[in-house]
């Protein structure tokens, strides 16, 4: 009997895949370092009877269309705005994501970028290393406090709520806003609801968490960046869609706010000739809110437990309800 077929739109460890040797043929993009290209791509889901595919790959419908075969997409990431749902249940192709495995180590990263935007780090290393550092000032590379201030989360969700875990730590007051009242969240860090124009009003630190939904798209414009305080510091670990970037940079130049935290961007990868990244107040990572090795591995390892469960007749442990 044919096994069926998964394809993984990038090259990862084999030590991952192969106890999946004896049930599945498995496939792969050879390069690890660059998405496959689109066309192969589209060759490929003519054949696949699964696909494990990450954030860079758009499963629109023209994509779903070829894959005559599919039966599930295992995106590589707990957000799926990449992955057309609709068309996906149309035809009964099974969606699922990563959840849960990556929560904390993307609160981690959203914490280190906040502080180190607080504080200055890049800058401080950068000054060393260009020989800046001939004496020590009152005020040479002050930063900002993070401790005893007050920290807005858009969107307390699972990495809210850990981010919310790690601002307690530093006895910081937590304001939230979502789409819902999260009492979890209140009774376990004492975190108050509020409007998104209050939380920005209020608010030292702003950190974006949200998916990226229509409602969401752009949600971070010039009107919000002008209700933030000018000390405010602005950080994005969802998703590069729901800022408005002109408008980012607009409100750090004129400093309608003091400095921004950015580990996502509106079109990714960006180059260095981005306007952001020529503001000193700026920090910018490549997207790496779930790298790190661990975390990496435990996402592969689920998708591939989805697919399998699939074609052994069972639920998938992940799906994608929304």
């Amino acid at each position: 009997m044919k096994k069926p077929l998964i394809y993984i739109t990038r090259k990862i460890p084999n030590e991952v895949i192969e106890s999946y040797f004896d049930s599945f043929d498995i496939r792969m993009w050879e390069r690890a370092d660059i998405p496959v290209p689109r066309d192969l791509l589209l060759k490929e889901m003519e054949h696949a009877d699964a696909l494990l595919c990450l954030l860079t790959e758009s499963i629109d419908k023209e994509l779903l269309e070829k894959a005559t075969k599919l039966k599930i997409v295992a995106n590589m990431a707990v957000g799926y705005d990449n992955v057309n749902i609709i068309a996906a249940r149309n035809k009964g192709i099974i969606v699922t994501n990563t959840p849960d495995v990556l929560t904390d180590t993307t609160a981690d990263l959203t914490f280190t970028l906040l502080m180190a935007t607080a504080r200055r780090i890049v800058e401080g290393n950068n000054f060393i290393k260009q020989d800046k550092w001939e004496h020590w000032s009152p005020l040479l590379l002050a930063g900002s406090d993070i401790h005893h201030k007050t920290i807005g989360i858009v969107g307390m969700g699972r990495i809210g709520q850990a981010v919310a875990k790690r601002a307690k730590g530093f006895e910081m007051e937590i304001l939230y806003h979502n789409r819902s009242r999260n009492f979890e969240a209140e009774q376990e860090f004492q975190a108050t609801f509020c409007k998104i124009d209050e939380l920005l009003d209020k608010s030292d630190f702003v950190v974006s968490l949200v998916p990226l939904t229509k409602e969401t798209r752009y949600m971070f414009n010039k009107t919000s960046f002008q209700k933030m305080k000018s000390s405010a510091i602005f950080i994005n670990v969802s998703r590069g869609q729901v800022v408005d970037e002109a408008a980012l940079y607009n409100a750090l130049t004129s400093k309608e706010i003091a400095a921004a935290g950015l580990d996502v961007f509106g079109e990714e990868p960006i180059r260095s000739d981005h306007p952001l990244l020529n503001l000193e107040n700026v920090l910018c990572l490549p997207h790496i809110g779930s790298a790190s090795v661990e975390t990496r591995m435990e996402m592969i390892a689920l998708c591939l437990e989805n697919i399998s469960r699939v074609f052994n007749g069972k639920e998938p442990k992940t799906p994608v309800r929304g």
